[in-house]
């Protein structure tokens, strides 16, 4: 279905009588390569939809040779390749054989053809895959194909495609033209494109223009470079807000250290993966907003399993840090192995929805994927819910009066026990909810919680232990700092560094970034 589609796509050139003749599908089939390669590009020149119908075959294996005829299968028939004719296929029948070179050939030829398709996306492909091997003989169809183009952003990486294919030409004014256009793109592979025709050049006026357009390119680059490593440092930091601000709770305002919150997030993960699961079983046609369904699922996985926890073994623990760590990572082995025995010891698949596939393109090399900048704005949203929850409800108001004075409260008629139990279960809450969008950016497996409960605890130590603010500057400054020493250090001492500077900047400041306020705050 796929292929018919894309051969009704293909090159339709309005008013053109040419049709492509024997002695040309007989040139681009048999010969030497070099030979071949010519045939084509001559064919190329006044290419109609025949020509793509028979490139399309040779592309797929689907052409043979017997004697002097050429001819394509077409399912269960035979064709000759130039009257159509169906004709029985011969015994003598042999395959045409392509080497990588002259398949590299026909699927630029194919994606050039592919320029005057009637769906914007067909054509973006198009030009895309000409940007890294354009030349000068797919020039007539690339200016035929900018004097029909409409849609501007496929107009300007037309323009891109013309340049690079003349950047190759032997005359010198166009090669001077090909440096001023290819100087505005911000692309990698201009970049690789100018070097090679850098060293090349003879002449030393368009090698002066190239050399110019070259450093405009990498000016470009590193800009976008810059960006790039900024937007990773941010979904960094957003993925560590989502997975910390749970700890903030479980940690920061009650005190247990729970080494097991990793797992919990493990936990919403996996409850994200069930719930793909069962839609692709019972509701396939709503797919796509799967998702939707596992956040409150992954949600009360955890805090369901969160709630139990703490009624069970770290109810009796508190005031007990050391016993409570302990405990709590005897728990987490516990759970893993669970989650191995029921789900498997592999890594399992949680697939995107389509509406959260692809990116915007913002640089020539930088592009912002949707699942990423979701994420972002689903840790904003789950910050928000958090300190509205913590500030403005009357749940809040008991987490907070516990916290600070705990026989005050229960001497106000606090069930603090409750309390516990809840405050408890809303950050294994929010742990699952850390899980449900880590299976949309990697993999989803029983070790999942190990590779964040350290820098989790970082974060609620270096922001301020209670304090939100101080784990959304923490979160978001961390990501930020480790992507860009990744960048100039590499990733084992970008996290080393990162860890010193923690060590050195607790050492000067204890508390943190924001102190707690209150009488529980240490002189």
């Amino acid at each position: 279905m796929f292929k018919k589609i894309l051969l009704s796509t293909l090159l339709l050139i309005a008013g053109s009588a040419y049709s492509i003749t024997a002695e040309e599908v007989k040139s681009i089939t048999i010969g030497e390569t070099d030979s071949r390669v010519e045939a084509l590009a001559k064919a190329m020149l006044a290419a109609d939809d025949k020509t793509a119908a028979f490139l399309q075959a040779l592309s797929d294996d689907a052409v043979k040779v017997a004697g002097d005829k050429i001819l394509v299968i077409q399912g269960d028939k035979v064709v000759d390749a130039v009257t159509q004719a169906e004709v029985p296929l011969p015994d003598d029948a042999e395959d045409v054989i392509n080497n990588n070179r002259m398949r590299g050939e026909i699927d630029s030829a194919l994606a050039a053809l592919k320029l005057f398709s009637k769906d914007d996306k067909v054509r973006a492909a198009a030009v895309k895959q000409l940007q890294s091997d354009a030349d000068e003989t797919k020039l007539p169809l690339i200016e035929k194909a900018l004097a029909t183009e409409l849609n501007t952003s496929i107009k300007d990486q037309l323009n891109l495609v013309r340049a690079a294919a003349l950047l190759g030409s032997a005359d010198k004014s166009k090669r001077l033209e090909a440096a001023q256009l290819l100087a505005t793109s911000g692309q990698a592979n201009t970049k690789t494109m100018l070097l090679a025709r850098l060293e090349n050049e003879t002449d030393a006026e368009v090698k002066a223009a190239l050399g110019a357009a070259l450093r405009q390119v990498e000016s470009a680059l590193a800009w976008g470079d810059k960006l790039g490593a900024l937007f990773s440092g941010i979904s960094l930091g957003s993925i560590l807000l989502l997975v910390a601000l749970g700890l903030a709770i479980t940690y920061g305002l009650m005190g247990v250290i729970n080494m097991a919150h990793g797992e919990l997030m493990m936990i919403g993960a996996y409850a994200t993966y069930v719930v793909q699961g069962l839609f692709h079983t019972y509701l396939p046609g709503a797919f796509d907003w799967y998702l939707l369904a596992a956040v409150p699922v992954a949600f009360m996985a955890s805090a369901l399993m969160g709630a139990l926890l703490e009624r069970s073994v770290i109810r009796f623990l508190y005031g007990r840090p050391l016993e409570t760590l302990l405990a709590t990572w005897g728990i987490s082995l516990m759970l893993m192995q669970l989650v191995r025995s029921v789900f498997g010891a592999q890594n399992v698949g949680v697939e995107n929805p389509s509406w959260m596939s692809g990116g915007v393109q913002v640089l020539g090399n930088l592009s912002l994927p949707y699942n990423r900048l979701i994420i972002i704005g689903f840790a904003i949203f789950v910050l928000g819910s958090v300190a509205w929850l913590i500030g403005r409800t009357r749940l809040g108001l008991f987490v907070r009066g516990v916290t600070q004075n705990r026989p005050i409260a229960s001497c106000m008629g606090v069930n603090t026990a409750r309390i516990d139990t809840y405050a408890f279960a809303l950050g294994s809450g929010i742990a699952g909810l850390a899980g449900c969008a880590l299976s949309q950016v990697g993999n989803v497996g029983p070790d999942l919680g190990q590779g964040y409960i350290v820098d989790a605890f970082m974060v609620v130590v270096l922001g301020g232990v209670g304090q939100l603010a101080g784990t959304v500057y923490a979160a978001l400054g961390l990501g930020i700092l480790n992507k860009f020493l990744e960048g100039w250090a590499g990733a084992v001492l970008a996290k080393i560094a990162v860890l010193v500077f923690i060590i050195i900047f607790i050492q000067k400041r204890p508390q943190g970034i924001f102190a707690m306020k209150g009488r529980s705050a240490e002189a």
